[in-house]
């Protein structure tokens, strides 16, 4: 598997786990609520901190209806939705930038459309986000790819098919920086839904690629699991205020203190998975030695005595000569006096 660099942070291998806030457009069209989405998502420990850039007018139909189940049933179409959450003026994505920048947090997004990718590039962002439903929108993969950096791209409701098809087109337009991140296009996505061993498949089917996973589940815990399947990279939608209203994505994200309880819980995962390899740990040597059995005297043996099952017992510690060979030292003679409760070592016998 490479790496890839984003914002001086290397993802892949057996680099930490790149860990994204996904903060979509829950600015809620507010500079300063951006802002507090950046620094309460450094604050919470994440590597990154990714937004969505769209327009309603580019972006769908005035009929289009909702695919998403989180939030009220308005019966709002997908356009009224977003006609809502798109009026970030332009200028300020320099200001978040430089915000970001500041207090040390990488920040990226997602672009919904062509003209996206031209403001992302004005302010310069270090990598892109395909987002799952335009992994088959191929005239703006080829514009993301033709940066020349760093694309995460989601694979929520494809086929391998589809995938393998995304990926060649990417590098055939000369951009091999590729993450591929499992997602369900599911708003939310059921714990039975969720198939994190597809982190696996996806692994298996692409080595080459770091595989990531972009969760719509409710739990702030699910993305450590996914670490444990192998995530190098996991993103979780993001909000300051589950309360606040219009986006239905303050609903669906974790708040600041889900989000620290998943951070930490990843660092733990990550912690926790070790090399893969049987073999004792430098904190296991003690118990090695003491919590071990060794042939132990049962009862007083005297020099020259012939040894026989009956004198003999197995208990701690470890120290003696192990149990497996206690048919070896029956038969043998004692060399001196050995006390009941006597750890028995090679040189007695």
């Amino acid at each position: 598997m490479k790496t890839i660099k984003i914002g001086g942070k290397k993802i892949g291998g057996n680099e930490p786990v790149f860990i994204v806030a996904e903060a979509g457009v829950n600015h809620n069209g507010e500079l300063e609520r951006a802002k507090d989405h950046i620094r309460l998502a450094k604050e919470a420990g994440c590597d990154a901190i990714k937004f969505q850039n769209y327009t309603a007018e580019r972006l769908v139909t005035k009929k289009a209806p909702k695919y998403w189940h989180v939030g009220p049933n308005d019966g709002k179409t997908q356009y009224e939705t977003f006609s809502v959450l798109d009026e970030l003026p332009e200028n300020n994505y320099q200001k978040m930038m430089d915000y970001a920048k500041e207090i040390g947090i990488i920040l990226f997004s997602t672009p919904f459309e062509l003209e996206a990718v031209d403001l992302l590039e004005d302010i310069n962002v270090p990598a892109y986000k395909i987002a799952s439903a335009d992994i088959i929108y191929f005239p703006l993969l080829s514009k993301v790819a033709k940066t020349g950096k760093p694309i995460i791209m989601s694979t929520g409701a494809a086929t391998i098919g589809e995938i393998e098809e995304a990926v060649n087109f990417i590098k055939k337009c000369g951009n091999d920086q590729i993450i591929l991140l499992h997602c369900i296009l599911s708003y939310p996505t059921a714990a039975d839904d969720a198939n994190l061993l597809m982190i696996d498949s996806l692994r298996g089917l692409f080595p080459e690629i770091p595989i990531g996973f972009s969760d719509h589940t409710f739990s702030p815990l699910t993305p450590a699991f996914a670490v444990m399947r192998g995530a190098r990279i996991v993103e979780k939608h993001f909000t300051t205020d589950k309360t606040l209203p219009d986006s239905p994505d303050h609903q669906l994200g974790v708040d600041p203190a889900e989000m620290k309880q998943l951070v930490d819980a990843v660092r733990l995962a990550e912690e926790s998975l070790g090399k893969g390899l049987k073999e004792p740990v430098e904190s296991e040597m003690e118990a090695q030695r003491f919590a071990r059995r060794s042939v132990t005297s049962l009862v007083d043996i005297k020099k020259d005595t012939k040894i026989t099952k009956d004198m003999l017992i197995g208990k701690r510690p470890g120290m003696g000569i192990p149990p497996k060979f206690i048919d070896i030292v029956v038969g043998r003679k004692a060399k001196a006096d050995i006390p009941a409760d006597t750890t028995i070592t090679w040189d007695l016998i």
